[in-house]
């Protein structure tokens, strides 16, 4: 888990002080609550990728230097090129920890497998690749924005940023539809998945959160008024929640799918909390938590990592629903100890809860007050052991990171917050009792 950095902080710290400066005092939850909204990702959609070069040119995306007098900067492709993980995406398959999985899995090379390149590159059938299209590009232009096909001559053209969604560019303005294509890769949908046996041949174990690991991004867009009239400017808070609802309801969709109900002596085992099973045997730290009351030591939990967080989030903002996310959530633990088709129910009646919490989101809007509840909640649950899990500490680490932002307590708690990260540094080394020593320690610092 990496540390938060001051370009972390910086972004973070900008979207705050927009905010401030536009006298915005509460953030607008911008969390999706209707599939109808949801758009066709990128490498699903119809539409032919024309490649990276074609957004390259010095007057269109290719400027060295940002542009001052217009909205759009003008230099993205460079610092895609420069400074963006994506644009290397693809050159981690020549390395040789990629051919050892490779191998391990009985693939001939990680570059030219479909299974590897599918969120190493914006691997799109050939029939969709336009003349300039290069695979080595790894996650290019059109592998977030869209196949350019109908709407490049529009943009180019300052079209209204609306026309272009018309004709097929990918919305990653709304916080739903971002969250959706994020985490198509980073944590999988039932078309590409980084599966146990991935995982057991070498990959890493994923994890996301969206606010954070954009802030770990370079931006390529100005965020300023202009930006925020055009597209609206949720904050660190409104993108951490919109993530939340959106990765939760994409576990829980994974439930109930073919990975979980396929018919083999185990379902698809990365659904579930990697280190209830990784660990060391003489590790003694496992405890009842509320939601898993029903299990005891020895039965491996699902990962409920965006779950547990969005609870603590319910309590404030929805406290008429918490309870029911609650019961849910210990439900769907519960139907563990049953069959997979008590799992696959508990999954979908949970949907429904977590759909309806997204909907109450949606209706309002989060201000100061609510922040420091909710992150006061994140603290006390914290210390409670409700984030025993690596997964539920790793996540709340990254909200309480930018909650503490949020609620304007940056500069007098940024060692706090790095100690915090500390014990999520190496999952393989974390230890729990460390964990809640350093939150504690940091909430008695926050004076929240």
């Amino acid at each position: 888990m990496q540390k938060p950095g001051s370009r972390r902080w910086a972004a973070r710290a900008a979207g705050a002080a927009l905010c401030a400066w536009l006298g915005v005092a509460a953030v607008a939850v911008l969390v999706p609550c209707a599939r109808a909204l949801a758009a066709t990702l990128p490498q699903s959609a119809p539409d032919k990728h024309l490649g990276v070069a074609s957004c390259a040119s010095g007057v269109c995306h290719g400027s060295v230097q940002g542009l001052e007098v217009a909205h759009v900067l003008q230099n993205e492709y460079v610092t895609w090129t420069q400074q963006d993980k994506h644009a290397t995406a693809y050159q981690t398959l020549l390395s040789e920890r990629s051919r050892k999985i490779a191998r391990n899995l009985g693939l001939a090379n990680p570059h030219e497998a479909g299974i590897c390149l599918d969120c190493h590159a914006d691997n799109v059938p050939q029939a969709r690749r336009g003349d300039k299209f290069q695979i080595n590009d790894g996650i290019g232009c059109e592998g977030c924005h869209g196949g350019a096909e109908r709407w490049l001559s529009s943009h180019a053209s300052n079209a209204k940023h609306e026309s272009n969604i018309e004709l097929g560019m990918y919305p990653t303005d709304r916080l739903h539809a971002r969250a959706e294509l994020c985490l198509s890769c980073h944590l999988g949908d039932d078309k590409k998945f980084a599966t146990h046996r991935i995982m057991g041949a070498g990959h890493p174990r994923l994890a996301f959160e969206l606010d954070t690991f954009g802030a770990l991004q370079p931006q390529h867009y100005r965020l300023d008024a202009d930006y925020a009239e055009r597209k609206g400017s949720p904050g660190s808070v409104g993108t951490w929640l919109a993530g939340l609802v959106t990765a939760a309801r994409a576990s829980l969709d994974l439930v109930q799918g073919p990975r979980f109900s396929a018919n083999t002596v185990f379902p698809e085992i990365a659904l579930f909390d990697c280190h209830a099973c990784h660990h060391l045997m003489s590790d003694q730290r496992w405890q009842p938590r509320k939601e898993t009351a029903r299990l005891g030591p020895g039965e491996i939990r699902l990962n409920d990592a965006n779950l547990v967080m969005l609870a603590s989030v319910a309590e404030v903002v929805a406290p008429g629903q918490y309870r029911t996310l609650v019961d849910g959530i210990s439900s769907l633990h519960g139907a563990v100890r049953s069959d997979r088709g008590a799992v696959v129910a508990a999954a979908r009646r949970l949907s429904g809860v977590v759909e309806q919490l997204g909907r109450s989101l949606t209706a309002g809007a989060i201000g100061d007050a609510q922040v420091r509840r909710i992150l006061g909640n994140l603290f006390n649950d914290g210390e409670q052991g409700e984030y025993r899990d690596y997964v539920a500490a790793e996540q709340a680490v990254m909200a309480v990171d930018l909650l503490l932002i949020a609620a304007g307590k940056k500069d007098a708690n940024k060692a706090g917050v790095d100690r915090l990260y500390a014990t999520v540094q190496d999952e393989n080394r974390f230890d729990a009792a460390k964990f809640v020593d350093s939150l504690a320690a940091l909430h008695r610092q926050s004076g929240l």
